[in-house]
């Protein structure tokens, strides 16, 4: 069971909201605690859930939160022999559907990733596999179900 918090706790959460970076003697200064008490009390909440994880965002910050789809399609040069790529696709984490085609298309990937340079990176691999002979990636923009 989470403990309610006191202002106290308030106050530190929402320093550390604004600058995650500061130190424990500074939150100490802003709410009238020494840095050994602001340091416990940190420690309690990180116990406690209020605060989960720190995470470092490389690129541009974006309002988004979570990850993103797109679809890979790809062409193989010998689509009816050549299972290395369904193999090697299947065996990539973010690749959460990989389906062989009838028709015009040959394989389509479902790729969920936390930013689009890794879709890119998933991207550049697939096509520099042995066998692949075009790629084309189109990201959803919006999903309904």
């Amino acid at each position: 069971m989470k403990r309610v918090l006191d202002k106290v706790d308030e106050k530190i959460l929402e320093e550390l909201s604004r600058n995650a970076r500061l130190a424990h003697n500074d939150i100490a200064l802003k709410v009238n605690l020494s840095r050994n008490a602001v340091r416990l009390r940190i420690e309690r909440l990180e116990r406690d859930g209020y605060i989960r994880g720190y995470t470092i965002i490389k690129g541009m910050p974006s309002s988004d939160v979570g990850p993103i789809n797109a679809l890979i399609f790809v062409y193989r040069q010998d689509r009816m022999r050549d299972s290395e790529v369904v193999r090697s696709a299947g065996a990539m984490p973010e690749v959460i559907a990989c389906n062989v085609m009838s028709g015009d298309l040959d394989i389509v990937l479902t790729v969920q990733a936390m930013n689009a340079d890794r879709i890119h990176r998933i991207w550049s691999e697939i096509s520099a596999l042995p066998g692949v002979l075009n790629t084309v990636t189109s990201f959803v923009l919006s999903s309904t179900k």
